[in-house]
């Protein structure tokens, strides 16, 4: 028995569409006890910051504690939306709260008790043969009286005229309101209390490592494990070993203090007053808890030093307590061979205060741990991992030790709304190679008459060479994450770009740009053909995401070796994928009037004429752009000496160089590394602003489309 999914609304930063938190075992086999590799069987909710990650974790621990909600628990446009209908004398619908959670029972289990949840329940359930079968139950924190709200509310109305008082003086209402949290069965009849509470079906344990680091943290943990076990102890039996050395050490410690002390004290005390009425008596009182919290001394090993916990890093302190709270919850576990109770252990950004290593270490091995502590126990525990994250190595692990997109669910923001994305190896990829270009974006072709087509018939061979093409684009997909492009979870945009010379320097012109600066924008450099391959999942993610191509004119062997200028593409066509396939016309590229944009991607390539010559490269057309700019001249003459004398002449005629950048860039495409690279250096130690060379034109367009969006993307409150 599993909790499968979690649907949030109206709850902080939550509405009412893409709001399914899907958890480990929803698509799949759930976790079976003695399992060792925590990154497959474990669901990571991922994130920028504020985007609503530990507000899943919170909408857990307030159901099932029966925590009370609070005027801020409502989502503000929810609530704003309800105000509005009020002013115009509309109260047909009243703030509410409602969670549906979707458990998933194991019928050919030996282990799972239905008991907890028998009351939702139906007969669907019981007779349907499959082996995992579903139950629905539907909470919502509701108005027990909505008369008093209503008349509480348009006195409000007519009091207040300001409307930010007015709301503010609304939320004070709805925090005074009473409330019930309600439960219903997946048919809407409402359950009575007396049979069900969630916390009769859900334990939830949270550990949140980025709150729980202090100088005493592994003490005051450790110590409640000990103390534990040791209470344990005496509940099993009579008489205690630890006990019965306590004892002996008090009367070794009484006897050697008295004798040494008080018989001198008392001799003394005997010439004032009489030992009949005045004698001291000292006696050693070591308890338990005074030894563990005063005596007992807590040390980490490094080597042969043994290093107070006061001085130890933070990264290993944050480890430490985070094992020490995992015992902790595994110690009071009651042992038993059946369960009637979805365990949820949450780890709240386990990152903090750990390097990148000890990151993806973590996520990798936690459950080595886990496994170890529960069988050193011998406890049967079924229990599932979530674990909320913003770190990329802790997301890279993820999906290299589990070797999948699955139960991965990533929250982003969208239009002011907490966006859910349950990712999976399926939902990444589309159902296409992408590799063979497909085209998404279609031209009505007007016909006279309707001819019928035949649609062709997928022969065994083509759809085994799909699946396999499939199967290497999801493969290079999650291998090339590991190297940089994890980052996109996390970008407010990311800019995918072709070539080292477009990588090298836009990262000085955001930098430079006082817009674009103030971003977390990610640059990647990844062939067209391959970048493909991303376009379905930047599309999930929603990141603003700029590609820019190039217009790789096709040109004849001829054509290359003579080094023919296009200043027309009539009649012409293009090599690049990516054009091809949001071209309406697929390769021809003569009819070209406008970038493509599709969702949250636009893709600019050299679209227009510059000094009329249409560019197949970035570098062709930075030089097209910059011919002029003597930074751009300097640079050429340097890591190309002889082919620019050969270009410019003598005396130097810079037209010449607008003349020949087709050819010129066939010359430097051996050298763009040093091209870039000599060209940043110059750019950058320049004074003069005037100086600097300028981007090319559909760069630029681009650039004004990323400022819009991300402003867009990245607008709205934080979370609560």
């Amino acid at each position: 028995m599993h909790l499968k999914s979690l649907k949030i609304t109206n709850f902080r930063k939550f509405g009412k569409k893409n709001n399914v938190i899907e958890f480990v075992g929803a698509k799949g086999d759930p976790l079976k006890p003695g399992e060792i590799n925590i990154a497959p069987s474990t669901t990571l909710i991922v994130g920028k910051n504020n985007s609503g990650k530990t507000t899943v974790i919170e909408a857990l621990k307030k159901l099932i504690t029966e925590n009370k909600f609070q005027a801020n628990d409502f989502n503000f446009i929810y609530l704003n939306s309800l105000l509005k209908g009020y002013l115009k004398g509309s109260f047909e619908q009243f703030p509410s709260l409602e969670f549906e959670v979707q458990v998933a029972i194991d019928f050919n289990s030996n282990c799972d008790l239905v008991t907890n949840i028998a009351p939702f329940m139906n007969i669907e359930n019981v007779t349907s043969g499959d082996k995992e079968r579903d139950c629905q139950i539907i909470l919502k924190y509701e108005i027990k009286e909505t008369t008093k709200f209503v008349e509480e509310t348009k006195l409000l109305i007519s009091k207040y005229k300001d409307k930010s008082i007015l709301f503010r003086k609304f939320l004070e209402i709805v925090n005074s309101t009473e409330f019930k949290l309600n439960c219903y069965d997946s048919k809407g009849a409402l359950i009575d209390k007396n049979k069900f509470k969630l916390n009769d079906l859900f334990k939830i344990k949270v550990i949140s490592a980025n709150k729980i680091i202090d100088d005493k943290s592994l003490s005051k943990t450790f110590n409640r494990i000990i103390n534990f076990r040791y209470k344990a102890e005496k509940n099993r039996s009579a008489s205690s070993t630890v006990d019965s050395e306590i004892e002996k050490i008090n009367k070794k410690i009484t006897t050697s203090v008295s004798k040494a002390h008080t018989k001198s004290i008392n001799k003394a005390l005997g010439k004032i007053e009489s030992s009949d009425r005045l004698e001291v008596e000292l006696s050693a009182d070591l308890t338990f808890d005074t030894l563990m919290t005063n005596i007992i001394k807590y040390e980490y090993k490094e080597g042969e030093l043994y290093i107070p916990e006061e001085q130890f890093g933070l990264g290993y302190s944050s480890l430490m307590t985070i094992i020490g709270e995992l015992i902790d919850y595994i110690e009071r576990y009651p042992q038993q061979e059946c369960h009637s109770k979805v365990n949820l252990i949450c780890i709240e950004e386990p990152e903090a205060f750990m390097h990148s290593q000890m990151q993806e270490l973590f996520i990798k091995h936690i459950n080595d741990a886990i496994s170890y502590l529960i069988a050193d126990m011998k406890k049967e525990i079924n229990s599932q991992l979530i674990i909320t994250t913003h770190s990329s190595h802790i997301l890279n692990s993820k999906i290299h030790s589990g070797n999948s997109f699955n139960n991965i669910s990533y929250i982003t923001i969208v239009d002011n709304f907490s966006n859910v994305v349950n990712l999976n190896d399926e939902n990444v990829m589309e159902d296409v190679n992408a590799s063979e270009a497909p085209t998404e974006i279609e031209t009505p072709v007007e016909t006279p008459v309707e001819i019928p087509v035949e649609t062709p018939v997928e022969t065994p061979v083509e759809k085994k060479m799909k699946e396999k093409n499939l199967s290497d684009d999801l493969k290079f997909l999650k291998k090339h994450i590991k190297y940089k492009v994890s980052e996109l979870f996390f970008s407010d945009a990311v800019i995918f770009v072709e070539g080292v010379t477009e990588e090298t320097l836009l990262s000085y012109y955001i930098d430079q740009d006082e817009e674009l600066n103030k971003y977390y924008i990610s640059i990647f450099n990844i062939n067209g053909a391959h970048g493909l391959v991303y376009h379905p999942l930047i599309k999930l993610l929603k990141v603003p995401t700029l590609i820019i191509t190039d217009l790789d004119i096709k040109r004849t062997d001829i054509e290359k070796e003579s080094h023919v200028q296009i200043s027309d593409l009539n009649n012409l066509t293009t090599t690049n994928k990516t054009i091809v396939k949001y071209n309406p016309n697929k390769e021809k590229i003569d009819n070209l009037s406008d970038y493509f944009e599709d969702d949250n991607l636009f893709v600019v390539f050299q679209l227009n004429a510059v000094e009329g010559y249409f560019a197949t490269s970035f570098e062709e057309s930075f030089i097209l752009a910059n011919y002029k700019n003597d930074i751009l001249n300097a640079v050429l003459e340097i890591i190309k000496p002889n082919i620019y004398k050969g270009i410019v002449g003598n005396p130097i005629d810079k037209e010449n160089l607008k003349e020949k950048s087709y050819e010129l860039q066939k010359k430097i495409s051996g050298s763009k590394s040093d091209f870039s690279n000599e060209l940043l250096y110059r750019i950058v130690v320049n004074d003069d602003v005037e100086a600097i060379p300028i981007l090319p034109k559909y760069i630029k367009d681009g650039l004004i489309w990323l400022k819009s969006a991300v402003k867009n993307q990245v607008k709205g409150g934080t979370e609560s």
